[in-house]
């Protein structure tokens, strides 16, 4: 029945901040799409960004998400950018188990405080 993610959202205190985060530390486009939602374009899938309030069908909290984004980057430049970037990394690189088998994995939090795993297949 299920054949895939379409889109996640992530619920933020600033949006055009996370945006700008975004497109500077990983080099995510930032759209606008519906009656001026903003999303974060990920591969064929999007991050849509909103804050807390703005949808009333889910029990959001700033700071919540957990996600894994994939790059072709090794793990040693995902380093790189982060430090250049002036972002803490909390762990990594590390071997972890991604979806299609082995991954290395480097983590950092954005300035909501959601939890980011930047991950290449090994």
């Amino acid at each position: 029945m299920i054949t895939g993610i379409d889109h996640i959202v992530l619920t933020v205190r600033d949006i055009e901040a996370t945006a700008a985060f975004y497109k500077r530390v990983l080099g995510v486009e930032a759209i606008t799409f519906g009656a001026g939602r903003r999303a974060l374009v990920v591969g064929h899938q999007k991050i849509n960004l909103h804050t807390l309030g703005m949808e009333t069908r889910n029990h959001a909290a700033i700071g919540s998400g957990d996600i894994c984004l994939l790059t072709d980057l090794s793990p040693e430049q995902v380093v790189e950018r982060l430090n250049d970037e002036g972002v803490k990394i909390n762990e990594g690189p590390v071997k972890r188990s991604g979806a299609n088998g082995p991954i290395t994995s480097v983590y950092f939090v954005d300035p909501d405080g959601h939890l980011i795993e930047v991950s290449s297949y090994d």
